[in-house]
């Protein structure tokens, strides 16, 4: 349940980056296809965060530390510009148009997602009881 939900948020992100941004273009007709074709660019995001983006940034370490972490803007930019590069392979209608476009666009992608995932439940974390409840 919970990778659905992180699923949709990362969706929701990336529609409003979609929406924000002129540069990125998404190619559906109906809102029932813009809802899937979302879904899958957020399957194809999270796989890439998953798989390509830990070794990019292990083999740019020294670069990140020297930048004091901002070279992880640089990363998620190339990384949302590789989703672009797999969506538009496999033919879903999502596409990033340059650098500077998939840059601005993994801000606001990273602060949707962060503010989205904020509220969803950590299954680490003990529930939260009421203050002044009594067990």
């Amino acid at each position: 349940m919970r990778f659905v939900l992180r699923l949709v948020a990362n969706a929701a992100a990336l529609a409003v980056a979609t929406w924000l941004l002129s540069g990125i273009q998404l190619t559906a007709a109906g809102t029932g296809d813009k809802v899937l074709v979302l879904l899958v660019v957020a399957l194809i995001f999270g796989i890439v965060n998953a798989v390509v983006k830990p070794v990019f940034t292990a083999v740019t370490a020294c670069i990140v530390l020297l930048t004091l972490g901002l070279f992880l803007l640089v990363i998620n930019a190339l990384m949302l510009l590789l989703t672009s590069w797999v969506a538009t392979r496999i033919g879903v209608g999502w596409y990033v148009d340059g650098f500077w476009t998939a840059l601005l666009g993994s801000v606001i992608v990273s602060v949707v997602s962060f503010v989205l995932n904020a509220f969803l439940p950590d299954p680490n974390q003990p529930p939260r009881r009421l203050r002044g409840a009594r067990a």
